[in-house]
């Protein structure tokens, strides 16, 4: 039977041998390519990236840093920053257009022309208005994520059931009550997957504009190692940032099923709103 769900230690088997599927595949590119040029770094050995991961860690000979230390920090921080800022102003927006049509009309076009604005292409206009420092990095992940989160938030909302508000209503809560205890809990997980969706762009926008701009973080040293075809370095650079954005994944995926329990059963289903972390006005209005 088709979509017949599996055991869960099947699934975490299927997805390890995913992933190693990949070693050895890699191994035999390598050895291939060596065998035409023993010189090459384009496709480093395993010993030539064990190098280059050495190299990332121990403190450089020229400067006394720690590549990985100081690039991961400043990288860290610039995505977290912006990350942050763009949730917040998404929520905001998001839901203000959902609960009020005159802040819809008046916000929607120009978030929906916004969202069709690639940040990598106006990462000049940035630099223009913000600088060269963190505030241009922050920005540019901020707008980058701001116009597609708050339209989805904002969907989200208008999805919401007219008769629980009624409800709301009747029983007694105000225009704050029904906005921050109910009609936000009904978009938390909406936020928290959206937020899933948006850790790759963020990464992507951060990248760029280091690559260009950066004189610290991961998308300067790529660049600037790519140049030098240190692919020993470089290579090590991509995997961390694959394993960092997979770990945000995962935590974004515990935190939902910790803040929003009820978010896995069908949303009719009435055992969910008796949860002790939900309010009990929550449950009242529900029920």
């Amino acid at each position: 039977m088709i979509r017949r769900p599996i055991h869960q230690s099947t699934r975490i088997v299927l997805g390890l041998l995913s992933v190693l599927t990949l070693l050895p595949c890699y191994t035999w590119l390598s050895y291939r390519q060596h065998q035409t040029n023993p010189n090459d770094t384009t496709i480093p050995t395993w010993s030539q990236l064990k190098d280059g991961v050495v190299q990332s860690i121990e403190p450089n000979h020229r400067s006394g840093e720690r590549w990985l230390l100081v690039d991961a920090k400043a990288t860290g921080y610039r995505l977290f920053l912006g990350l942050f800022y763009g949730i917040t102003g998404s929520l905001i927006i998001g839901i203000f257009m959902g609960c009020f049509p005159k802040f819809e009309a008046f916000l929607y076009p120009l978030l929906s022309f916004f969202a069709k604005i690639p940040p990598t292409a106006a990462v000049a206009v940035f630099m223009v208005m913000a600088g060269l420092d963190t505030a241009m990095y922050v920005s540019m992940i901020a707008f980058g994520i701001l116009p597609t989160m708050s339209i989805a938030i904002y969907l989200t909302i208008k999805s919401f059931p007219d008769e629980l508000q009624f409800k709301a209503y009747t029983l007694g809560a105000s225009h704050a009550e029904v906005i921050w205890v109910i009609i936000f809990k009904f978009v938390l997980p909406k936020l928290i997957e959206t937020t899933r969706l948006m850790i790759g762009p963020a990464m992507v926008y951060l990248i760029a504009a280091e690559m260009v701009f950066g004189d610290v973080g991961f998308g300067y040293r790529i660049r600037l190692q790519s140049k030098r075809l240190n692919m020993s370095v470089v290579y090590p650079y991509l995997t961390l940032l694959a394993v960092f954005g997979y770990l945000m994944d995962f935590t974004l995926r515990r935190m939902e099923r910790w803040l929003c329990p009820w978010h896995e059963q069908h949303w009719w289903r009435h055992d969910w709103f008796y949860h002790p972390r939900m309010p009990q006005y929550f449950s009242l209005v529900w029920q």
